[in-house]
């Protein structure tokens, strides 16, 4: 049955009109996307259904065409809908975010690193150069590791923040367990970057490390004022 053919007030996009985006769940959601269910199965048991199989949204919005389109019902139109609302959600985080916009939300800043670095299947240090306003100058992926790690050079970091003529910064990383709590690693080379930078008077003003559904920052921890031996 498809979501237009529904009782008034049980449809999802009806619910949505009536209640706002934030009242449905992560299957009504879908099902918006989605549009139409299958021959027995609504919009939102199938979206539940692909919820499920893939243990929930990350992984699923996250997986490749191949292993959505393997669902019973599921072609590329379903996948191509589901991709385009990812990119939409990415561009708008990064339209907030432009060249020149002043730095002074944490939620905003939270927000763009989540859509940035948390599904990734691996580990990425990027950095967020910023002038003496604190004004975005750029977002700059700088270090690809392993699932478990990622080598953190903080010659290769100075050398980027002189380039841009950048006056802060703050360094970002995300943990590809899901998992955002800082390892001893973490803190160590957030130190070493720390007195890099102090050399060429430029601020590292946080260390952010972003999980699955969280974002652990160093200075609401402050730990950014402390030395780790």
């Amino acid at each position: 049955m498809a979501i237009k053919d529904w009782p008034e007030g049980e449809a999802p996009r009806e619910k949505l009109l009536s209640h706002g985006v934030k009242q449905l769940s992560d299957a009504e959601l879908l099902a918006v996307l989605l549009r139409v269910g299958l021959k027995g199965l609504s919009a939102v048991e199938l979206a539940k259904m692909m919820i499920n199989k893939f243990g929930g949204l990350r992984s699923l919005f996250s997986a490749s065409e191949r292993q959505v389109c393997q669902l019973d019902g599921v072609g590329p139109v379903k996948y191509a809908q589901m991709q385009a609302a990812i990119e939409l959600g990415a561009r708008i985080s990064r339209e907030k975010l432009q060249r020149g916009k002043i730095l002074s939300d944490p939620d905003l800043t939270r927000d763009y690193l989540m859509r940035q670095l948390s599904d990734r299947a691996y580990e990425v240090f990027a950095i967020l150069l910023l002038d003496s306003q604190h004004r975005v100058i750029q977002f700059v992926e700088l270090f690809r590791g392993t699932i478990n790690s990622a080598s953190v050079y903080p010659r290769e970091v100075v050398s980027l923040v002189l380039e841009k003529k950048a006056a802060a910064v703050i360094v970002c990383h995300n943990h590809p367990s899901g998992i955002a709590e800082p390892s001893s690693a973490d803190r160590r080379i957030t130190e070493r970057l720390k007195q890099a930078l102090q050399t060429i008077d430029v601020s590292l003003l946080d260390h952010m490390v972003v999980g699955d559904r969280e974002i652990v920052s160093f200075a609401e921890r402050g730990w950014m004022d402390k030395s780790i031996p």
